[in-house]
């Protein structure tokens, strides 16, 4: 399953993003260190289900679907709060840091009120600019994959050169802790000159940077978008940063808690809700709902938590879904349930690849694959399309 990780300083709401994102009880308090173990649990990601274009009712194995919106599972880690001097063991170091190493993608919660200070302990809002908490991150992580490689880089580029060995698969090697690919590798080595004996710590560090672009990609998520001093920062942030998606974890969580307990009907990511009874709430519960409807819905369109799980796994992963099934002609599957699943493929993917993340062996017996919806058989290396219905036919 898709792995994200939700990072950040401490006291920036990331446990609060994390709880309203899954549905999860993970401990939320006013100190640094809240969250010392990591916590995961599972989010979605939401797309429209072919089911309604077929008008069919669909059975998901897992996720759900409602009113023709698909939930698809990935899995948040929340992880324990980040301060400068991570990568050296300060704070919660070291944990944080190998709590994150196999997730493909960071969500980076800033506290856009400016009211954390850089150690993560609550100050006056407005009083710290959370422009400085954005590169930190990025700085740590890569300081990190520098203490892994630094310490053995002239053994290894002995090896390298003495050998004839190739350096992307020797480093990818080393740095398979950290979750590290080949591929990552690969698209960094492209921009370095192979004098790899000469390379200073600049050089390694340019390095470094590259390949976690595509290793650890950030997604910024400016958090407390409802108090009076994030506006200005998040213009800020924008203008310096080409993603940054306002959050207010709180709202939503009010939300989705109200809806669970019947009081509203709202899906996480639309603009509004609906009071479904209003003489069951309180004047306190009326206030808070006005408040969020006002300060956050009407201001921004929505919470943003939605927002920010679709665009990690949709734009930074570039991943789309397709739906496999068995029958092409009932679009389901041996047992009669209409699209029962909803994969998760990176963009690019062809129908070898979907039968090799169905399961190993109808990937090694993969033989030809049907587009469902026109019952035609297509190309193995045809590129598939979000939301294409796909049907492998593979030798047993």
């Amino acid at each position: 399953m898709l792995q994200i990780a939700v990072t950040g300083k401490p006291n920036v709401g990331k446990s609060s993003f994390f709880n309203s994102a899954t549905l999860s009880e993970a401990e939320v308090a006013n100190y640094p260190f809240t969250t010392i173990d990591a916590n995961a649990a599972i989010a979605y990601v939401t797309a429209e289900c072919p089911c309604k274009e077929l008008e069919l009712t669909c059975n998901p194995r897992t996720g759900k679907c409602e009113e023709g919106i698909r939930y698809i599972p990935v899995e948040l880690i929340d992880v324990a709060g980040l301060v400068p001097g991570a990568y050296e063991g300060k704070g919660l170091g070291n944990k944080f840091l190998d709590d994150l190493s196999q997730a493909r993608a960071l969500i980076h919660i800033i506290d856009a009120s400016g009211g954390t200070d850089a150690e993560g302990n609550p100050c006056e809002p407005g009083t710290h600019d959370p422009l400085d908490d954005v590169n930190f991150l990025k700085h740590e992580v890569t300081m990190w994959v520098y203490s892994i490689l630094e310490r053995n880089w002239p053994r290894l580029i002995r090896k390298v050169m003495s050998e004839h060995l190739n350096f992307a698969k020797v480093i990818s090697e080393q740095l398979t802790g950290a979750g590290v690919l080949l591929d990552d590798v690969i698209e960094a080595e492209r921009i370095m000159d192979d004098d790899y004996d000469k390379w200073e710590q600049e050089d390694m560090l340019r390095f470094i940077d590259k390949i976690l672009e595509s290793a650890k990609p950030i997604i910024i998520v400016a958090n407390k978008i409802d108090t009076p001093q994030a506006e200005e920062n998040i213009k800020r942030l924008k203008e310096k940063y080409e993603q940054v998606i306002p959050t207010s974890a709180e709202s939503e969580l009010a939300l989705v808690n109200a809806a669970k307990a019947g009081l509203i009907k709202y899906h996480s990511g639309e603009d509004h809700f609906e009071i479904l009874d209003e003489s069951k709430l309180s004047d306190k519960q009326k206030m808070a709902l006005n408040y969020i409807d006002e300060h956050v819905l009407k201001k921004y369109g929505s919470t943003g938590i939605q927002e920010t799980i679709n665009k990690a796994v949709y734009e930074t992963l570039n991943n789309i879904v397709v739906y496999p099934v068995e029958d092409e002609h009932k679009f389901s599957d041996q047992k009669g349930n209409i699209l029962p699943d909803a994969l998760l493929v990176p963009k690019g993917s062809n129908p070898r690849d979907l039968a090799y993340c169905i399961h190993t062996d109808i990937g090694d017996g993969f033989t030809h694959a049907i587009d469902a919806r026109r019952n035609m058989r297509i190309s193995s290396e045809q590129e598939l399309k979000q939301s294409d219905i796909i049907s492998i036919i593979a030798n047993k």
